[in-house]
């Protein structure tokens, strides 16, 4: 059955008009832009302020959230704009392949977004300026030098934009108050973690990685960028419940599923389990936070 014929059938026409203003609208497709953060980075990056953060605030809480979604955004369309073929064949929904926007529009949008942040940042002090500018050079790095498709640049990239992230939502969640000792090891820890591992995201990318002649380190060494995969998950894993000291029930858990997270990104390797197995990457992720 078409979409049409469902939306007749399970909703009044009141609601049918404002499910199909939605889906035509300028909202969805904001959105779509960063769909695929919002496991990866959003709800991570919230979670991580939260727990590490000596102070705790309802209206700091939604101030890193909007910080957060705002940045993303701008990193988001950055790259989309720079990877239109990859994303014509690893995702397709997304708004330049899909033909929502043009690329003259998403290029518009990119750097509007780039005032947009500087001048968010400034309205809540110094202390978040350098941290959106940091994000921006990185993501000039990323995309208009190319280092996305160098294997160990992409990795570094990716590795100092989460702390810059971090970084910028715990400060909003500590009063804007510089990070202290405990956040300032935390993020530095993640980012070591984000360094070694983030290539689980690559691996069911492959097939348009390739064919956008991005070189990432699943294409660069396929044997062994899983092997390495299967080793560093479940070390880290066992590292970080030893270094934090969390409770042993805790623990054994967290280890049980970085071993799992490893073991299965080497003996499964379809591009349907690869999907899993970052969804399974990112849950530990979570936990880690």
């Amino acid at each position: 059955m078409s979409r049409q014929g469902r939306l007749d059938d399970q909703f009044s026409p009141t609601s049918q008009r404002l499910i199909r203003f939605y889906y035509s609208s300028h909202i969805h497709t904001i959105l779509l832009f960063t769909w695929t953060d919002y496991k990866t980075i959003f709800l991570p990056i919230t979670i991580f302020a939260i727990t590490t953060s000596p102070y705790h605030s309802s209206v700091h809480l939604l101030q890193a959230c909007l910080w957060t979604w705002i940045h993303g955004l701008l990193c988001n369309v950055s790259n989309q704009v720079m990877s239109r073929d990859e994303d014509t064949i690893n995702h397709p929904w997304r708004p330049l392949p899909a033909g929502r926007v043009t690329q003259l529009q998403a290029l518009q949008l990119r750097w509007f977004m780039v005032a947009l942040c500087i001048l968010w940042s400034t309205t809540y002090g110094k202390e978040l300026t350098p941290i959106t500018l940091s994000l921006i050079t990185l993501t000039f790095l990323y995309d208009e030098v190319g280092l996305s498709s160098h294997p160990f640049g992409k990795n570094a990239c990716n590795a100092c934009a989460y702390a810059a992230f971090e970084f910028g939502a715990v400060t909003i969640m500590g009063n804007f108050q510089y990070p202290d000792h405990i956040s300032e090891t935390a993020v530095a820890l993640s980012a070591m973690v984000i360094l070694t591992t983030i290539q689980a995201q690559d691996f069911q990318d492959v097939e348009g990685d390739l064919a956008s002649k991005r070189i990432t380190f699943p294409i660069y060494a396929p044997e062994f960028s899983r092997l390495f995969t299967f080793l560093v998950i479940p070390l880290w894993t066992v590292g970080l419940v030893c270094y934090w000291n969390v409770g042993w029930l805790v623990g054994m858990v967290y280890i049980a599923l970085g071993i799992i997270v490893g073991v299965r990104y080497y003996y499964m390797r379809s591009r349907q389990a690869d999907r899993r197995s970052y969804l399974f990457y990112n849950v530990r992720s979570k936990l880690s936070s």
